[in-house]
């Protein structure tokens, strides 16, 4: 008898958390829905570049500060037609691009004509530095996906390689991951290329090395955020076999910070396509074992078997899947089963990859058993936060308070941490979530905070702006 009471009041119990978040997801107060999202404890982000997660101006903010470790750079902020006059602009990248940032370095390299169209990044007049500001970000109706691939990262350039400026921004997005509530991030960083201020190479092994001591200080471990790298490679490089076999290795060297290999780079590239790589992993897993594969797949426009060949390849997570949802036999393979898919709505519907949010295959993937989590992909440069994700997530396509939970719980237990870690983080969101519902329970919204901030995406596209 007592066993059935206790029983009864459990469901009771668990009936009436759902009320409640199904009263405040009906009540079309969108604020208190967001604020709740926010102080709501999140289990982890999968999907992260970290690059491209950095906003506007934590790069000028932080790119400055890198004048004490000798780094100084320059922007282009007017064009000269100076390629007339013999300009190179340092190989392949567009001539007329603006707001592109070279090194001081680099800049005494170019001809007098050249020069005189970049000026020192601290010097830049308030129209410059807004320009500077918008320049990677998809800011405009027109912008899309080439905006983004074409010049989004050429602008950055210099700025994504320096070790320490990369490691200060796994920081600041530490702290603001921590801020939502967040309690692991697995983020991708490359490791090739990098140099100091005069042009010396620093090794892939030298940055890994970098990124592990920042981790590691006091004020990072304070944030409460748990943080595991992924290494990529760009898969439609002629290189990207011997790019592969480099990442590899050092992941499996490094095991304690790093925890996969990704594929990245538009999949409308046909010469990156998944099964390209198929005897270069057979190769490498016949050397190395441990080391985890993550894969961008599934994120193009036209039906195909990339999600299917890229499981093929020994992926246990994709990222973005969209058009899985034309591939009837995977998507049977995947019900219920141990692959995951990394969404990421925003990024799907500002790439044009959906032309509206009712478009996405999300709910379906969800609804019908197939593991997903939310993440952001470059929130950076959609200037939107983990957040976001919930809040478009639950007032497009009606979450309840069970899914909510159940995309948290996924974002930690399909993440590449060891066994015994990931199941403590488990333990620890368990803990956390139940408080928060008691507290959501009892209290109502006294159980958050002030309304937090809202970054542009959710401003514009919602009018949810303060």
């Amino acid at each position: 008898m007592k066993l059935k009471i206790v029983i009864v009041a459990l469901l009771f119990a668990q009936s009436a958390v759902a009320d409640w978040f199904d009263d405040l997801r009906n009540s079309g107060n969108a604020a208190d829905l967001y604020r709740v999202l926010y102080y709501m404890p999140k289990g982890g982000d999968l999907h992260n570049h970290l690059s491209g997660s950095n906003f506007s101006e934590w790069w000028y903010e932080l790119a400055l500060a890198q004048k004490e470790r000798g780094y100084h750079y320059y922007t282009k902020v007017r064009i000269e037609n100076c390629v007339a006059y013999g300009g190179n602009q340092f190989g392949r990248s567009p001539y007329y691009l603006m707001f592109r940032n070279i090194t001081a370095l680099q800049h005494q390299q170019l001809s007098d004509c050249e020069k005189s169209e970049y000026k020192p990044l601290e010097q830049l007049n308030e129209d410059e530095k807004t320009g500077w500001l918008a320049s990677i970000q998809l800011d405009k109706p027109y912008e899309g996906r080439e905006e983004f691939f074409g010049t989004h990262w050429p602008r950055l350039n210099v700025l994504t390689k320096n070790p320490w400026l990369q490691a200060e921004t796994l920081y600041r997005n530490m702290q603001a991951f921590g801020a939502e509530g967040l309690s692991y991030l697995e983020t991708m960083i490359a490791v090739y290329g990098f140099a100091d201020p005069d042009g010396n190479t620093i090794t892939a092994q030298q940055v890994i090395d970098i990124l592990r001591e920042r981790l590691q200080q006091e004020d990072a471990v304070e944030t409460g955020v748990t943080v595991r790298l992924q290494l990529p490679i760009l898969r439609f490089l002629p290189s990207a076999e011997e790019q592969l076999r480099g990442v590899y290795k050092l992941v499996h060297d490094n095991s304690d910070i790093l925890v996969a290999v990704n594929m990245v780079g538009r999949e409308d590239n046909d010469k990156g396509h998944p099964r390209r790589f198929l005897a270069t992993l057979r190769d490498l897993r016949r050397q190395y074992s441990g080391v985890s594969l993550s894969i961008h797949a599934g994120e193009v426009d036209e039906p195909n078997n990339h999600v299917r060949d890229t499981l093929l390849l020994g992926a246990d997570r994709i990222g973005h899947g969209i058009n899985l949802i034309s591939d009837d036999d995977t998507m049977l393979l995947m019900r219920h089963g141990p692959y995951m898919v990394e969404i990421n709505l925003i990024s799907n519907l500002l790439l044009q990859y959906v032309n509206d949010m009712q478009e996405h295959p999300f709910p379906e993937y969800l609804r019908t058993g197939i593991p997903v989590a939310l993440s952001t992909d470059d929130r950076g440069m959609w200037d939107s936060t983990l957040t976001d994700e919930f809040f478009v997530a639950v007032t497009e396509f009606n979450l309840s308070w069970d899914e909510v939970k159940t995309l948290s719980r996924n974002s930690l237990k399909y993440s590449f941490l060891a066994p015994q870690l990931k199941q403590d983080l488990l333990q620890d969101f368990a803990t956390r979530i139940s408080k928060f519902e008691r507290g959501m329970e009892k209290y109502g919204l006294r159980e958050t905070g002030p309304m937090p901030p809202t970054r542009s995406f959710i401003c514009k596209r919602y009018e949810l702006c303060n």
